[in-house]
């Protein structure tokens, strides 16, 4: 068996209880002590009724010159729309947007399971293939354009014929 230090074994003194009575401290009594000094390079609040907001214009200031404008609305930051670019860039790959809307597309997939959602954004291959087998599966295959319509929708990977991304909205 190990004894560790709180064992009754060890040489230690007992601490005194708390109503002992605790030596006199040395100085003045704490009433008659003075005030603590300030921080160096603090200064006392200026005294008097607070000080109102200033009259007129800053010191230095000048009117802007004749003819000044303020600069264009938030449509990037001050600078023209990109004619190369006109629904957006995309903010990841920096890829302007299509002309064709996700949810446009995705609702067309979604309501007519035929492929028309993939004709509308210029895929025609897939589009024929997914009208070609709804029709030739009297209408079970049209599960595949159902959740490809959900995917276009979903996801953020829907491109057009020209390899853009489609616009959100």
């Amino acid at each position: 068996m190990t004894h560790g230090p709180d064992d009754e074994n060890e040489n230690t003194t007992p601490l005194p209880p708390y109503d002992a009575q605790q030596p006199p401290q040395q100085g003045p009594p704490p009433a008659q002590q003075p005030p603590p000094q300030p921080p160096p390079g603090w200064q006392a609040p200026p005294q008097g009724p607070p000080q109102g907001p200033p009259q007129g214009p800053p010191q230095g200031w000048q009117p802007p010159p004749p003819g000044w404008q303020p600069p264009p609305g938030p449509y990037g930051y001050g600078y023209p729309p990109n004619p190369a670019a006109p629904y957006g860039i995309h903010p990841v790959t920096g890829i302007p947007y299509s002309d064709k809307s996700k949810v446009v597309a995705g609702v067309l997939q979604l309501v007519v399971p035929l492929g028309i959602g993939r004709f509308y954004m210029g895929d025609t291959n897939i589009g024929i293939a997914q009208l070609l087998v709804t029709l030739v599966t009297c209408g079970i295959g049209a599960l595949w354009p159902f959740i490809d319509g959900i995917l276009i929708l979903v996801n953020d990977t829907a491109t057009d014929a020209q390899g853009r991304p489609l616009r959100p909205s």
